[in-house]
C-alpha cells in the first residue's frame, strides 16, 4: 500500500489516546506495512479545535509535534472544486467533502476514517478502518 490519508478522527484517537479506538488505529497503521500516511491542513485545523477550546496548551503542542510524522498534503483550489461537486451530488458536509477531494487529488490509495458514509460516496477510496476485520 502506498499513501493513506488519515481522517481527523483517527489522528485525534491516536494523540488523545482514546480508550477504545487509539490502540485500534495504531494497530491498523502497524499492519499497513510500507504505507505512508498523510494529512491535510484541514486535519490539523479539526484536531486543534478541541485543545484550543479547552485552553490545553500541552495537548495543542502534542498535536503540532505529532503532525510532523505525516506527509503534508496540500489543499489546492482543484480540491475545493471537487469538494463542491461531492457536496452537490451527495450532500456531504464541507469537511468530509474536502477530505475525500484531498485524498483523490493526491492519488492516495485509501482514506482511512471511522465514517461509513464516506466509503459509500467515494467509490471505495474511504475505508472505515475501525470496522475492518482483524487478521488472525
Amino acid at each position: 500500500m502506498g499513501l493513506i490519508y488519515l481522517d481527523s478522527c483517527l489522528v485525534i484517537y491516536l494523540v488523545e489516546r482514546h480508550a477504545r479506538w487509539g490502540v485500534a488505529v495504531a494497530q491498523a497503521m502497524a499492519r499497513a506495512e510500507g504505507a505512508r500516511f498523510g494529512i491535510s491542513p484541514l486535519v490539523k485545523c479539526e484536531c486543534l479545535v478541541g485543545p484550543i477550546k479547552r485552553g490545553d496548551a500541552v495537548l495543542r503542542e502534542s498535536y503540532l509535534a505529532f503532525f510532523d510524522n505525516f506527509a503534508q498534503l496540500a489543499l489546492p483550489e482543484a480540491a475545493y472544486i471537487r469538494a463542491a461537486e461531492l457536496r452537490g451530488r451527495f450532500g456531504l458536509r464541507t469537511p468530509d467533502a474536502l477530505h475525500i477531494a484531498c485524498a483523490e487529488h493526491h492519488r492516495c490509495d485509501a482514506l482511512w476514517t471511522n465514517d461509513d458514509r464516506l466509503g459509500r460516496v467515494s467509490h471505495g477510496l474511504a475505508v472505515n478502518v475501525l470496522s475492518q476485520p482483524r487478521e488472525a
